[in-house]
């Protein structure tokens, strides 16, 4: 007979519900950024007789572009941290099952691990890199 996955009981339902309304705040955030991204981009008629000024709006807006689909990568990844924490499995780790720590969750609320294995995976990649 299978079981279910065990759930982290030690956050408490305040601080999960405090981590929903922080990420749901961001997401919030993000999502009005790329709307007004959209309207500012299909509003524009920008004539621009001069070719620089028109190169200079295009680099302006492909970063723009490059700011937003970062923005999209990460409102994939609150909505993860959300599912997370619907599955009662936020602030665990996924690699080694212990706790993240508060401060961590704190500054990077989308992460699902904690220092030691976040430090451990980046050692890999330097080293994979070199």
């Amino acid at each position: 007979m299978a079981t279910k996955p065990e759930k982290l009981q030690t956050m408490k339902p305040e601080k999960r519900q405090f981590y929903r309304y922080l990420l749901t705040q961001k997401m919030n955030e993000l999502l009005d950024e790329a709307e007004k991204t959209v309207s500012d981009m299909t509003t524009g008629k920008e004539n621009f007789p001069d070719p620089n000024d028109r190169a200079t709006l295009e680099s302006d807006r492909n970063f723009e572009l490059r700011i937003r689909d970062r923005e999209r990568r990460l409102l994939v990844k609150i909505e993860e941290a959300i599912k997370r924490i619907d599955d009662g499995v936020f602030g665990k780790c996924e690699v080694c099952s212990g706790p993240i720590s508060e401060k961590r969750l704190m500054a990077r609320p989308v992460t699902t691990l904690c220092i030691d294995c976040k430090t451990k995976q980046e050692k890999i990649e330097r080293l994979k890199g070199e």
